[in-house]
């Protein structure tokens, strides 16, 4: 047998040829750069791609068009506090979370004189709505708007301004940006809010009487937002520009909108003044409720502080006027009122002094007591 001999030739080939393993991925430092560089391209290309999103219909609230939320008559529900009329509003708020006030007293002369000038708000140029644009620092003023995505995309019918008599800041900028108009336009608007919030005043302590769960924290409201009073929310709605698919569309992405922001302003009840409008939307997280308004009447809707001084039992909810089909442009306002510089809802419901105050009561009437004696005596 022929045995394998390992000549001199052979063992430097084997020497020379010998080379270490190549490195792991993870102890990349031999390996060249762009080599690392095309590595983590082509992984992050596969791993983090994201998909494109499609909202299915059903996020959406179920849509309710068979009912309509009472008529009220103002003036029997909160003068003769007709008994029948104020169980048909606690029911609707409970349900709706909404109802319709009718000869509330609010003449139509002081309705159209501030619609009027409220329209007026909104042609103040956009390059000077800067200084009055809202932001977390600056709650209230013109809501902002991206044109260029809604311009595409075909979402924005309306126009968003808020407005608070209270506001000295905001009543400043706008004397300056808008010196001829806003005058006549305070003035006007002054004078429905005063209206606007007496009804709400009659109406909220209607409400808050017949709250048959005591009041969380002996009153407390918890919120944020009624330090300044009412505010005001001033939409212009754009004509109808005859395109069914962008008029709903935008409908979508305000019911989304809404829904996510809720409402940014703490408030007990919300007023709309939205005579001439085809329709008024009623939202909440579980329905979605449209009617067609009575001409003349405010839609009350309940707020936030009325869900939560009720125990959940009234619907906090959002309202909206929609003018669908409309030629030219609307003006639509919404009144958020809470009672002004008050932590405190002043119902007519009793409370009673708690263990404590009487022990302290007690206490001082005794060192009353001691200390009529002791002058007594003195003289």
């Amino acid at each position: 047998m022929r045995s394998l001999i390992l000549t001199p030739r052979t063992m430097p080939e084997t020497t020379v040829d010998f080379r270490a393993p190549p490195p792991s991925p993870v102890a990349s430092g031999r390996r060249s750069t762009v080599t690392n560089n095309e590595f983590l391209t082509e992984f992050l290309e596969t791993s983090l791609r994201v998909p494109d999103l499609v909202l299915p219909d059903k996020i959406f609230p179920k849509q309710i068009n068979d009912e309509t939320p009472p008529k009220v008559d103002f003036v029997a529900l909160c003068f003769h506090e007709d008994e029948d009329l104020i169980d048909v509003v606690l029911e609707s708020i409970a349900r709706f979370g909404c109802f319709q006030l009718i000869n509330h007293g609010i003449s139509p002369g002081i309705v159209a004189a501030a619609v009027e000038v409220a329209g007026g708000i909104f042609t103040v140029p956009p390059d000077m709505r800067d200084a009055v644009t809202r932001s977390p620092e600056k709650p209230r003023g013109f809501e902002e708007h991206d044109d260029e995505v809604e311009e595409k995309e075909g979402r924005e019918l309306n126009e968003e301004f808020i407005w608070c008599k209270n506001d000295e800041e905001l009543k400043l900028k706008l004397e300056g940006i808008w010196p001829i108009g806003y005058p006549n336009f305070s003035k006007k608007m002054e004078t429905l809010q005063s209206r606007v919030e007496k009804v709400a005043e009659k109406i909220l302590a209607i409400i808050l009487k017949n709250v048959t769960k005591k009041l969380a924290s002996d009153g407390d409201i918890i919120g944020h937002g009624n330090e300044v009073g009412t505010l005001c929310c001033i939409y212009k709605h754009h004509q109808d520009i005859n395109r069914n698919d962008h008029w709903v569309d935008s409908l979508k992405y305000d019911v989304i909108r809404m829904l996510i922001r809720g409402t940014d302003y703490s408030h007990s009840l919300c007023l709309h003044v939205c005579d001439g409008s085809s329709e008024f939307h009623v939202y909440s997280k579980k329905s979605w409720l449209t009617f067609c308004p009575e001409q003349g009447a405010l839609v009350i809707t309940a707020g936030d502080q009325i869900q939560v001084l009720s125990g959940g039992h009234y619907k906090d909810v959002i309202g909206k006027a929609i003018f669908k089909g409309k030629r030219e442009d609307n003006i639509s306002m919404a009144f958020l009122y809470s009672p002004q510089n008050s932590k405190k809802l002043q119902t007519n419901m009793e409370r009673p002094i708690s263990l404590g105050q009487q022990a302290i009561l007690v206490v001082i009437l005794n060192l009353m007591y001691h200390v009529l004696i002791f002058v007594f005596k003195k003289v």
